[in-house]
């Protein structure tokens, strides 16, 4: 005999899909939640200090959610040019919203896209960002060569990844690393560095760099 799933797993389980790919006042109120918790902001804010963005650079986030590290990398690339693509509408509109001036001022552009349909970014990229992002893509080896092949020389790029799954903890955290320095290196990138935050789950970053 199968199991059926509990009213409060099913609750569980649309929760889990809210955050994965936000839609409708459930998906606002995931983007809030993503937007304010402490952890999170931390989060992002600490990739986004690894990546090292510099004033000059050219940079794109794939997966920006409510538009947290956006918002660091605006701060950072004051003279340079922030992209960013989201699969989620609801996204979208609060991520602009969260970054209305770097915006109106032509620093920052989003786009409601997926991965696999990014937009023409002109010259080519310094540093790109994914945070908790990778597990959503389709044909995952297929679009890291394509980022790659978007970054200039010596340009970087960061996966970070917080395992939210029931039960996760440090050995999770680093299985996930493992696995995003395995697909990184599959995809020609090298120089793999993997960074560690200590929050519950910790979080990872691995970095690499596309060769000259």
């Amino acid at each position: 005999m199968t199991a059926h799933p509990s009213f409060k797993q099913r609750l569980i389980r649309r929760g889990v899909r809210q955050f994965g790919h936000p839609r409708g006042l459930p998906g606002r109120l995931a983007g809030w939640v993503m937007g304010h918790r402490p952890s999170n902001v931390r989060r992002n804010r600490w990739a986004v200090a690894l990546l090292d963005v510099q004033p000059a650079d050219r940079v794109l986030e794939v997966g920006f959610g409510p538009g947290v590290a956006i918002a660091e990398l605006a701060r950072r690339a004051t003279a340079g040019r922030v992209y960013g693509v989201d699969h989620s509408a609801v996204m979208a509109r609060q991520a602009r919203r969260r970054n209305a001036a770097a915006v109106r001022a032509g620093r920052v552009t989003l786009v409601h896209t997926s991965v696999d349909r990014l937009p023409g970014l002109g010259a080519p990229l310094d540093a790109v960002l994914a945070v908790n992002s990778l597990g959503f893509w389709t044909d995952q080896g297929q679009r890291l060569a394509a980022l790659r092949a978007l970054l200039r020389p010596g340009g970087r790029i960061a996966l970070v990844s917080q395992p939210r799954a029931p039960g996760a903890d440090a050995a999770t955290t680093a299985r996930a690393g493992r696995d995003l320095a395995e697909r990184l290196t599959e995809a020609g990138f090298a120089d793999i560095r993997v960074e560690t935050l200590p929050l519950d789950p910790p979080v990872v970053c691995v970095l690499a760099v596309r060769p000259a």
